[in-house]
């Protein structure tokens, strides 16, 4: 039997985080949460005789991103019509850019499971208007306005991905950059980014480009793969059958876990592209472009390899840190606060994400202040508490917020290191088992730990485990010389 290996390329659409619309001076809203049409004029609901004006700071925000992707921003660029129906959005087609985009032929590094990295190239990041949205209540259909006009980047990828694994490190790696580079805060449940897979498959070996599927508005990560991997399987399917894949756009069932067909796919033709008559072209110079360049902030893989090179972190603990970019900027509050990288990651990749799993919350939720996580760690150090009260006092801390030292002082957690408070348990603990004590003078010296743990017990987890280590080693020891 034939094996078949898939081609994926991806078309990312970010809303850009700008004040106003692309076209107008709307401003941008949570099209989730903000009553309909409360933020729409004559230019975004087009009413006749009006002229759009492109927004500035959407197109440093594109040339932020081309930079990031390492394409070429382009000299001249130029919004053109897609004449398609949309019916959300007045006009009735799309202003875009097509021929000549904002930026292009750029690539993106991406780290995969097992350790290897692969390049994929960005064929072009091209700037656009985002629809309204359509609502189906009955027999009737609502449309609200708000998010009409608003700008859009859309970045294609070359069909470079093979596997649905790279298809997620690529758009987990390119959503982090968006969020790193501040141009969309990420949050897919809102569709402020949205994912569009285009799927084929061949035989194994061969470099054909076959007829692929479109599939369409992937709002969630797990989407895009459970999609994607089902498209494959379908495909698959059907070449084994010796049945033709049809060129056509897809929409993805969440409840069946199936790409379902949409609409036969048109092609560029049939959009009928020409340069939009109401805007002028863009032009970038060279001096507008390096002045971007110099504003842009520390990227994923800059910070990965700063936490590695610097900061002394393994590579794993830094690539968990750098992935969502709200995590590491708790993390660097811990540092400034005078905490120790080492053990500051410790404490966020461990206990933190577990506690914040276990709450299905995000960082920013989280009640835990920094220079409170630096205390606590100060305090496991001086061995005032031992690491397994920390992470009982630390429980308390993301529940209540409240700081760690008021935690140990109201509920008497401080931990037992005083040998004078100590040796009276330690010598009770040897007296009442002979039968132990035998078996550690005979040469089973592991006991040992037997003996601090039944210490631990009487001092209900507060007894400095080092100083009962070595209480019992002496007297135990003191034993064997007396034989």
């Amino acid at each position: 039997m034939a094996t078949y290996e898939p081609v994926i390329g991806l078309e990312v659409h970010a809303e850009l985080l700008t004040e106003s619309k692309m076209f107008c001076g709307c401003p941008v809203v949570d099209s989730t949460s903000a009553q309909p049409n409360t933020t729409v004029c004559a230019i975004c609901s087009a009413q006749p005789g009006v002229l759009p004006v492109i927004n500035k700071k959407a197109v440093e925000y594109g040339i932020m991103v081309g930079l990031a992707l390492n394409c070429r921003i382009n000299e001249f660029s130029q919004f053109a019509r897609k004449s398609y129906f949309y019916p959300d959005l007045p006009k009735g087609y799309q202003i875009s850019q097509y021929e000549f985009p904002l930026s292009s032929n750029g690539w993106l590094d991406i780290d995969l499971p097992d350790g290897s990295s692969k390049r994929i190239a960005i064929r072009r990041a091209h700037l656009e208007e985002d629809t309204g949205k359509s609502f189906h209540v009955g027999d009737h259909s609502l449309i609200d306005l708000n998010r009409a006009g608003v700008p859009l980047l859309e970045i294609v990828s070359e069909p470079d991905l093979r596997t649905v694994e790279e298809v997620e490190a690529y758009a987990r790696k390119l959503r982090s950059i968006l969020v790193y580079l501040g141009v969309n805060h990420g949050d897919m449940s809102k569709g402020v980014l949205r994912f569009e897979a285009n799927v084929s498959i061949r035989p194994a070996g061969s470099h054909e480009f076959n007829t692929r599927t479109e599939i369409k508005n992937l709002n969630s990560i797990r989407s895009l793969v459970r999609a994607t991997k089902y498209e494959i399987q379908r495909q698959t399917a059907l070449a084994e059958a010796s049945k033709p894949v049809i060129q056509q756009t897809m929409g993805f069932n969440e409840q069946t876990g199936e790409t379902v067909t949409q609409r036969i796919k048109e092609e560029a033709d049939d959009y009928r592209y020409f340069p939009e008559p109401d805007l002028p072209p863009v032009y970038v110079t060279e001096a507008w472009v390096e002045e971007i360049r110099a504003g842009l902030p520390e990227l994923p893989d800059a910070k990965r390899l700063r936490f590695v090179e610097k900061l002394g972190l393994s590579t794993q603990d830094a690539e968990v840190l750098v992935a969502d970019k709200a995590v590491a900027d708790y993390f660097e509050s811990v540092l400034r606060a005078g905490g120790e990288a080492k053990s500051a990651a410790n404490w966020v990749t461990g206990e933190l994400f577990r506690l914040m799993n276990t709450a299905t919350i995000v960082i920013q939720q989280v009640k835990i202040q920094s220079a409170d996580l630096v205390e606590l760690i100060k305090l496991v150090e001086a061995r005032t508490i031992s690491t397994t009260t920390a992470k009982e006092v630390f429980a308390e801390m993301f529940e209540t917020g409240a700081g760690p030292q008021a935690i140990v002082e109201s509920k008497g957690l401080a931990q037992i290191s005083d040998e004078s408070a100590l040796v009276s348990i330690v010598e009770r603990i040897i007296e009442a088992n002979p039968s132990e004590v035998g078996s550690y003078l005979s040469g089973k010296e592991t006991l040992i730990g037997w003996f601090v743990g039944q210490a631990m017990k009487e001092t209900k987890g507060q007894g400095n485990v080092q100083v009962l280590n070595q209480l019992f080693r002496e007297r135990l020891e003191a034993q064997r010389q007396g034989q």
